[in-house]
């Protein structure tokens, strides 16, 4: 897995290369210190995932998440940030973040991350609590039909919605991996979902309506 690590603190950055390094199979390609050379080092490195802090210099994390989703779209983005609140979390899913993991993260919560990125599956970090998870839900814009959804589909979304992962919900159903993966594409395209975490907002906020 290629990696790029944006962050504005070089003894931050020196550190998560290490750490990230260590893990089996990653390799950091670039570094960047700002919002701007993030969309710069994205397109030259063609990484499999940006790792993004969204404080920085500059213009914000926001700004380099939408202008990398727009330029770089195979980057799958995971967002670093001391952050947990809703709004923040929110806007990181709207603006088509994979993943969002709070500074305080252990650094095998880390490599979960960016694993389940570069594997196209949505990743949130434990630290935002139950009541920010409500408030994603009910904050999220937009009507979802979830009634055209068919029956194993409405199952998966609904295990989504509760925070399973794509292998506990396989594990749940008694299918693989790979068939669970076919029917969240399947539902993107039917709820017009642009990537998984769109379709991860939807759910969150769904779940549990009658």
């Amino acid at each position: 897995m290629r990696v790029l690590i944006c962050d504005d603190h070089t003894l931050v950055r020196a550190g998560l290369r290490r750490l990230l390094e260590s893990f089996a199979d990653i390799e950091v390609v670039a570094e960047a210190a700002s919002a701007d050379e993030a969309v710069i080092r994205a397109r030259e490195a063609l990484p499999h995932v940006v790792l993004l802090d969204l404080s920085m210099p500059g213009r914000s994390g926001f700004d380099a998440l939408a202008e990398l989703r727009r330029t770089c779209p195979e980057c799958a983005v995971v967002i670093m940030s001391m952050h947990d609140d809703a709004l923040h979390v929110r806007e990181a899913l709207a603006r088509g973040a994979m993943g969002f993991v709070v500074k305080e993260a252990a650094p095998a919560e880390l490599e979960i991350a960016l694993r389940a990125a570069a594997a196209g599956r949505p990743y949130l970090s434990p630290h935002v609590s139950a009541p920010q998870l409500q408030a994603l839900r009910n904050a999220t814009p937009g009507e979802a039909n979830i009634d055209a959804l068919p029956r194993r589909q409405r199952e998966i979304f609904e295990a989504l919605g509760a925070g399973r992962t794509t292998k506990q919900i396989a594990a749940d159903l008694g299918i693989s991996v790979k068939t669970v993966e076919t029917h969240r594409a399947r539902m993107m395209e039917t709820l017009g979902c642009r990537n998984a975490g769109e379709l991860l907002r939807i759910a969150l906020r769904l779940h549990d309506r009658p």
